[in-house]
């Protein structure tokens, strides 16, 4: 049922995968479920709508941006591994690292990555705290986010993790466009520029949005500033 649900909503995108990923993706969807039942990964379990909700809605951002070979991309409040994860299956080439505040999901990433036969990263860190450091700052291709916070907050913490000329891609649902206007001075000060909005849907008629920021000048050495801060004044 996985499996020709996904083949089914990547036909959709036009997105091709081979049967070895098609086979990963059904080892990856085991362990979420598994591991659903020991904390709380996904709300969502049920074959198909894995398949439509977070791996077609992952794999989609690769009809939109060119990753260069051996790309390194981080995932930042990965969560369950979306979209880190099947971008990985998809994209093995790439250097990724996993990021996220809870210890308890890293250990679960680690699992996957050990069973899929592959390397990643998974960094146990607050976006704020791991951004400020010299081994991560300004070191990515391509930082994504799903779904984590409003696009102002979302760019002071993604953002310094991107080297200049690399892109943020944030991905929001269907309001993600009404955010842009709200964190166009955030971006500009952390040294970014909106340079697409991509809105489409996924196979089961519901709308995305993909805010793609290309880095276009370093981010300032006082960002990112502490959660507190992020919070009670966002730029």
């Amino acid at each position: 049922m996985l499996k020709e649900s996904l083949q089914r909503a990547l036909q959709i995108q036009n997105i091709k995968i081979t049967p070895e990923q098609e086979q990963k993706f059904e080892m990856y969807y085991n362990l979420l479920v598994q591991w659903n039942g020991k904390m709380n990964l996904t709300a969502i379990t049920e074959e198909s709508q894995v398949a439509i909700k977070h791996f077609e809605d992952s794999l989609a951002i690769l009809k939109y941006i060119q990753l260069k070979p051996d790309a390194k991309v981080i995932d930042i409040g990965t969560g369950a591994g979306f979209p880190g994860i099947p971008l990985k299956i998809a994209r093995e080439d790439i250097d990724l690292t996993l990021l996220d505040s809870l210890n308890k999901r890293l250990v679960f990433l680690q699992e996957v990555c050990g069973d899929l036969n592959f390397n990643a990263e998974t960094l146990h860190s607050r976006a704020e705290e791991a951004g400020k450091k010299t081994e991560y700052r300004e070191k990515y291709d391509f930082a994504c986010s799903r779904a984590v916070a409003r696009l102002n907050l979302l760019c002071e913490l993604c953002l310094p993790f991107v080297k200049i000329g690399g892109l943020f891609v944030s991905m929001k649902g269907p309001g993600g466009a009404e955010e842009i206007s709200e964190a166009e001075s955030a971006v500009k000060i952390l040294g970014g520029e909106i340079c697409e909005v991509k809105e489409y849907f996924l196979s089961d008629n519901s709308k995305r949005t993909l805010v793609i920021i290309k880095k276009t000048k370093n981010t300032p050495k006082e960002f990112p500033r502490h959660g507190s801060k992020l919070k009670t004044k966002p730029l």
